[in-house]
C-alpha cells in the first residue's frame, strides 16, 4: 500500500498547530551553538561510548567466501542467527566442537 505524500501546506499547518514545538526563529538560530560547545562534558562522554560493541575475547575473522545458494538459503530460512549457525556447523566439520 503506497502512502500519498503530505503537501507542504499540510506540513506547515501541522507545525503551526503544535504549541510544544514552535519553529525556531532566525534570531534563535543565529545564537545556536554546536552540541559539543553547549554540552562539552556530555559530548565527550558520548564520543567515548561510540566505540561500538565491546571487544570480544575471541573475535571473528571477516572472510569472503563463495557458497552454493542452496547452502546459504538453508541456513537463512531459519531466520536471524544464520551466520552463527553456519559457524557452528563449520566448527563441527573441522572437529572443533
Amino acid at each position: 500500500m503506497t502512502k500519498k505524500p503530505i503537501s507542504e501546506a499540510k506540513v506547515q499547518a501541522m507545525i503551526a498547530s503544535d504549541p510544544d514545538a514552535p519553529e525556531a526563529t532566525d534570531a534563535q538560530l543565529a545564537q545556536a551553538k554546536p552540541f559539543s560547545e553547549a554540552f562539552p562534558a556530555l559530548a565527550e562522554k558520548m564520543r567515548r561510548n561510540l566505540g561500538g560493541r565491546p571487544k570480544a575475547e575471541n573475535p571473528k575473522v571477516a572472510v569472503s567466501l563463495r557458497l552454493d545458494p542452496e547452502v546459504v538459503s538453508r541456513f537463512k530460512e531459519k531466520g536471524p542467527g544464520w551466520q552463527t549457525r553456519m559457524n557452528e556447523a563449520l566448527r563441527q566439520a573441522a572437529g572443533l566442537s
